[in-house]
């Protein structure tokens, strides 16, 4: 019977970028889930009917992201799906995409530096949902004016950060002229009470008048120049231990012809 079921614990949202994912515990073994998405305002949608997967992606049924929804996990046997008895159910904690969802990271198209300039052009990450002609939206798309980016620079080997905001796609900020900078990207929220900060992107560093120092700093070349000496050492020393060794050579080939002419 149903109330003999184990229902999911441990139930869990994990959302970036509008794509979400629902996961639960423990793993069925001889009934099934199936996971019921509910909407304050929207009709019920269910989702991984019947699964015996202990996760569920419920991204196709939250478009409405400033929705807040709940899943209802239910614990069911295939043979009573029919059955007019309700079968057990955990509820999830409520989920609102549009607060919640974490931004992913933004991706560097272009940069430069000329003279005390550096300029960054960045891309929006893409979420799940499409217009209608089939482009995906980006987070931009969704989030509009409450969507905002940060440049973090600083001078390569130093630890001091600067930064500055864009609601744009690109980045120009004044720098010192022949120095390299290191930068990344970060999308925020600023009207969030939690997950304000998004994630960041891959760190890039200029490399303007960049010499071997600057790129591998100074234990390789201490390296370079004790494999340098090695090398010079060696090329001294070889020709005159082959040259002695030559001498001793001959010397005892000399030797050697003297006493077989004494015998």
């Amino acid at each position: 019977g149903y109330e003999e079921l184990p229902t999911a614990v441990n139930i869990t949202w994990s959302s970036i970028n509008f794509k979400t994912i629902l996961q639960w515990q423990p793993k069925p073994s001889d009934y099934f889930y199936t996971v019921e998405i509910h909407g304050r305002t929207s009709d019920v949608k269910r989702k991984c009917i019947l699964t015996s997967e202990t996760e569920c992606d419920v991204t196709d049924a939250l478009r409405n992201v400033k929705e807040t929804y709940t899943a209802h996990i239910l614990s069911v046997m295939p043979a009573e799906m029919d059955n007019l008895e309700e079968p057990p159910f955990a509820v999830s904690e409520k989920f609102t995409p549009y607060s919640q969802t974490v931004i992913g990271k933004p991706e560097i198209k272009d940069y430069s530096q000329e003279g005390s300039k550096l300029n960054v052009v960045f891309q929006d990450p893409l979420t799940p949902y499409v217009f209608p002609n089939g482009s995906f939206q980006s987070i931009q798309d969704i989030f509009q004016h409450d969507l905002e980016y940060k440049l973090y620079y600083w001078k390569d080997q130093s630890s001091g950060k600067k930064d500055v905001t864009t609601k744009s796609r690109n980045f120009e900020v004044s720098i010192d002229s022949g120095k390299n900078y290191c930068f990344y990207v970060q999308g925020i929220i600023p009207s969030r009470r939690e997950n304000r900060n998004g994630q960041e992107s891959t760190v890039h560093c200029t490399s303007v008048g960049r010499n071997i120092l600057d790129e591998y700093g100074t234990e390789v070349f201490i390296i370079l120049a004790v494999i340098a000496v090695a090398v010079i050492t060696l090329a001294i020393v070889l020709p005159v231990v082959l040259c002695k060794r030559k001498k001793a050579k001959n010397a005892r080939a000399v030797r050697e012809k003297e006493l077989l002419n004494g015998v």
